[in-house]
């Protein structure tokens, strides 16, 4: 019973230790090497070379994987070269990291709505929206862009259902 007030502290302060540890370095202390294997992609991606940055962005995330920035450039590429799902999964990969980046947030909402998922694309408007204390130009680009996709898709809607209507070849009387 003497040594039970001693053996908790002493517990405690190994369980802190070990947790700290396992944690790591904080998140904001992205290694230097990814930052600077990072610029280099960027280099790339702004001369047009696109698989070259690709390869020193995946380079930036195999030295320090927590390197947000990186998945955002990753996101980007993709997005150029119209691949818009993956653009989403590595918009996915940047907000898991950070779930109030901002950036990501409103990019992985245009991409979401050059895909047609307006309603997901809606949820990250809505996070936006909670985020940005006054008024976001990208809450308002996001809001416009997926009125005019909804326009879109039920005009899309609309001529397909005409198109069946108007395809459809009325059977013969019988006499």
């Amino acid at each position: 019973m003497r040594f039970s007030p001693a053996a908790i502290t002493l517990s405690l302060t190994l369980a802190v230790m070990s947790s700290a540890s396992i944690g790591g370095q904080s998140n904001k202390n992205i290694d230097a090497r990814s930052i600077a294997l990072l610029n280099t992609g960027d280099q790339e991606a702004s001369a047009g070379r696109l698989d070259n940055a690709i390869g020193w962005y995946e380079s930036a995330l195999a030295v320090d994987p927590r390197n947000r920035a990186a998945y955002v450039a990753l996101a980007r590429v993709a997005k150029a070269q119209s691949l818009n799902g993956k653009a989403i999964g590595f918009y996915k990969e940047a907000l898991e990291l950070e779930p109030n980046d901002q950036i990501a947030l409103a990019e992985q909402a245009e991409v979401m709505i050059a895909k047609g998922a307006l309603e997901q694309a809606r949820k990250n408007m809505a996070r936006l929206k909670t985020l940005c204390r006054t008024s976001c130009a990208a809450v308002e680009r996001l809001s416009l862009a997926i009125d005019m996709a909804s326009q879109k898709q039920q005009a899309q809607a609309s001529a397909v259902d005409l198109k069946a209507t108007l395809g459809a070849t009325p059977e013969p009387k019988a006499n």
